[in-house]
């Protein structure tokens, strides 16, 4: 068969490429908007590494849309074969007319996406493994934004205290650094906190410590920081939870359940308002203010 031929047919069997819960499809081409997504751009080609995005594509991103196209595959996915050397697991591939190993396989991309105040390159690989993944990423100073702090408040909401910043400590050296780290652990310790029972979805009663934080940042970098001048500073007030046990539908699997994160905060909220939002949103029954000391 000719090439045009074989091209035909790939084209013909050309499905769309899943992106978002906000799809449209048209034939092989993928359309997504997704607003709040931020403004940045993207051009890239890329290859499919198994279930989450199939075959061969090319993404456009920008100002809250995406369009995939789905491509013959102009581009193959990168893999590398692993062998495997342990037995009895060797022995038994080879009984059963196997070779002793696996290829390990992930996507190949070449573009650009800019968000954000960077420029991530993509050219090749991208295994999430430093030493083969394919990626340059450059900062713009005059679209970055700096953290100038991060400060806890109290069961009242009220400004308790503000941490060391430890990228100005890590300049100093190790030691510095290391005691920026004991004074910050023994802030948060100091700073008051509330903890609250609840009943996960299957019934579980499991309490969660909160603690309020926030965190500031300022527009520009090195010789561009007088730009925050210009710029109102971002802020985010967040509640910080740590559950006594693991919590979510996974607990119990090998991927594990949620022990802590945080949400972020809604103005006027407090913790017990805040928790009781997220237990809402998350299958669990708030129960109240624990009797329990927090650990």
């Amino acid at each position: 068969m000719t090439n045009n031929g074989t091209l035909r047919i790939y084209i013909k069997h050309m499905r769309p490429i899943r992106w978002s819960d906000h799809d449209r499809y048209f034939g092989p081409f993928t359309y997504a908007r997704e607003r709040g997504s931020g403004r940045g751009l993207t051009i890239m080609l890329g290859s499919g590494d198994g279930d989450d995005y199939p075959g061969c594509r090319i993404r456009f991103g920008g100002f809250g849309h995406t369009l995939i196209v789905a491509l013959p595959p102009v581009l193959k996915p990168w893999r590398e074969w692993n062998e495997i050397r342990t037995e009895p697991t060797r022995a038994k591939m080879i009984a059963e007319g196997r070779k002793p190993g696996y290829w390990d396989t992930h996507e190949r991309e070449y573009g650009f996406t800019f968000f954000e105040g960077s420029i991530h390159f993509h050219f090749g690989p991208q295994t999430h493994d430093s030493t083969t993944c394919k990626v340059k990423v450059y900062f713009l100073p005059w679209r970055s934004w700096r953290h100038v702090r991060r400060s806890l408040y109290d069961l009242d909401g009220e400004h308790f205290a503000d941490l060391p910043h430890q990228r100005g400590m890590a300049k100093l050296g190790t030691n510095a650094w290391h005691n920026s780290w004991t004074v910050q652990n023994a802030i948060e310790e100091a700073c008051p906190s509330a903890t609250f029972d609840f009943d996960d979805y299957d019934g579980e009663r499991i309490s969660a410590t909160t603690r309020i934080e926030e965190r500031e940042w300022l527009l520009g970098e090195g010789k561009f920081k007088w730009l925050s001048f210009f710029r109102r500073p971002k802020i985010s007030r967040s509640l910080d939870i740590h559950f006594s046990k693991e919590t979510g539908s996974r607990k119990g699997s090998w991927k594990g359940g949620t022990i802590g994160h945080s949400i972020d905060m809604q103005p006027g909220e407090l913790h017990e308002s805040a928790f009781r939002r997220y237990c809402s949103q998350n299958q669990m029954t708030f129960v109240g203010a624990s009797t329990e000391i927090p650990a």
